[in-house]
């Protein structure tokens, strides 16, 4: 391995796999490394694949700030915290520093809070005992569609008030936002913007419905939570709908189908997770490591500093690796080795650390554990039955189908 063997931009190398040699390479040679643009005329960017500095990077939000970035300096990825300002995305929280940063977290931290997911914990349950139930007597599907997306979908939709048999718009508007650059999706700049004109749309009138009646849920509470006597304006609700749908929906759906190829990969772990399923909470821990469906963030430099050697300038942009930080050698022994007992296990599987911790967390923990509580049960003997399909991204580490087969069973619902 060397240096010149590493292309950041080249997204075909990590729809092959992801390349963890040249972030252990960086980790151990260059852990603080400028990479060129994907051409001449686009400026490079800083890399950091180390923990430690990517924790101290996000906590220091007004040296490295999420507001700032230049939407003309792409890093070869699509970045939801890269679209333009002009496209109305100035008010994502992504796309934030504090104080503004911390009104908005405030506002739509009602959908997250323990006792709003302690309520929401049975639903959690019943919803994947059903997802499993519309295939359990097949003996065959493929797990990303039929198993791993549902689970995230129906919740994210119940969460927002929209009905089940709409949730397949959903997952059509993150594909063309996310997968852009995977041909299979093949969507142009137009497509894009015409998935986030849709999704708008919808969610503008699904806010005038919650608006014009008395809902008891939670779309309801956000839409009328109040800080400083601020309310969320349409334009930010709609950037809202957008950042829980697609953050939900993606980061959750990966975690779970990278989840289920470790476990393939390494059947002693599955084999212990099935036997003792006291593990689950620990195993959800070690699936998100292991996944790190975010494969990096970007930030701009927002004065000229020194760190650690380097001097980064104004304007510079740096990213954060994920995949990296949750394969250090400093903060994970064995890193390389998937271990569903784990503990500690201080992984920022889903990106974003200081202000940006990521809010749904708890929400995805709790899907993954119901969804690998059911396929313990009831398909310990799954298997992948085909090629695994992986998407065209330097950005989401996605997959998009992985065929499985198992023994048939019955329905345990109605």
């Amino acid at each position: 391995m060397q240096l010149a063997d590493i292309n950041l931009n080249d997204m075909d190398r990590f729809q092959d796999n992801f390349p963890h040699e040249w972030f252990t390479y960086l980790r151990n040679n260059l852990p603080i490394h400028f990479h060129e643009g994907p051409d001449a005329e686009t400026p490079g960017y800083w890399v950091f694949t180390k923990y430690d500095d990517i924790v101290a990077l996000s906590r220091d939000w007004e040296t490295f700030s999420s507001e700032r970035s230049d939407p003309e300096a792409p890093t070869g990825g699509v970045m939801i915290n890269e679209m333009p300002a002009e496209a109305g995305l100035g008010a994502m929280m992504l796309t934030m520093d504090p104080p503004k940063h911390t009104r908005y977290r405030k506002i739509v931290m009602s959908a997250f809070t323990p006792r709003v997911l302690r309520l929401f914990e049975a639903t959690v349950k019943r919803r994947a005992t059903e997802i499993i139930d519309t295939v359990i007597e097949r003996g065959e599907c493929d797990f990303v569609n039929d198993i791993a997306a549902e689970l995230p979908l129906q919740a994210i939709a119940e969460i927002l008030g929209v009905p089940m048999e709409d949730r397949g718009k959903l997952f059509d508007w993150t594909n063309a936002m996310v997968g852009s650059t995977d041909p299979e999706y093949a969507v142009s700049e137009v497509d894009t913007i015409n998935a986030q004109v849709q999704m708008f749309t919808y969610a503008n009138e699904l806010a005038l419905q919650k608006r014009a009646g008395h809902y008891d849920d939670i779309v309801s509470e956000i839409l009328n939570s109040e800080v400083e006597g601020e309310k969320l304006d349409e334009m930010e609700f709609d950037l809202f709908f957008m950042l829980l749908t697609v953050a939900g929906n993606e980061t959750t759906r990966n975690a779970i189908s990278h989840g289920m190829l470790a476990f393939f990969d390494n059947p002693e772990q599955w084999k212990l997770l099935t036997e003792h399923p006291e593990h689950l909470n620990t195993a959800a821990e070690e699936v998100v490591r292991w996944a790190s469906p975010v494969i990096y963030f970007r930030r701009s430099v927002t004065k000229d500093i020194e760190y650690k050697g380097h001097l980064l300038k104004k304007g510079d942009k740096i990213t954060m690796w994920y995949p990296s930080v949750n394969r250090d050698e400093d903060v994970f022994p064995e890193p390389f080795k998937f271990d569903v007992t784990r503990s500690p296990n201080k992984h920022l599987g889903f990106g974003g650390h200081g202000p940006h911790h990521c809010l749904g967390f708890n929400l995805a923990r709790m899907e993954i554990v119901a969804i690998f509580d059911e396929l313990t049960r009831r398909m310990p003997d799954i298997k992948i039955a085909g090629d695994v399909d992986r998407l065209r991204s330097n950005f989401i580490n996605g997959i998009k189908r992985i065929p499985v087969t198992f023994t048939p069973g019955v329905k345990e619902l109605d």
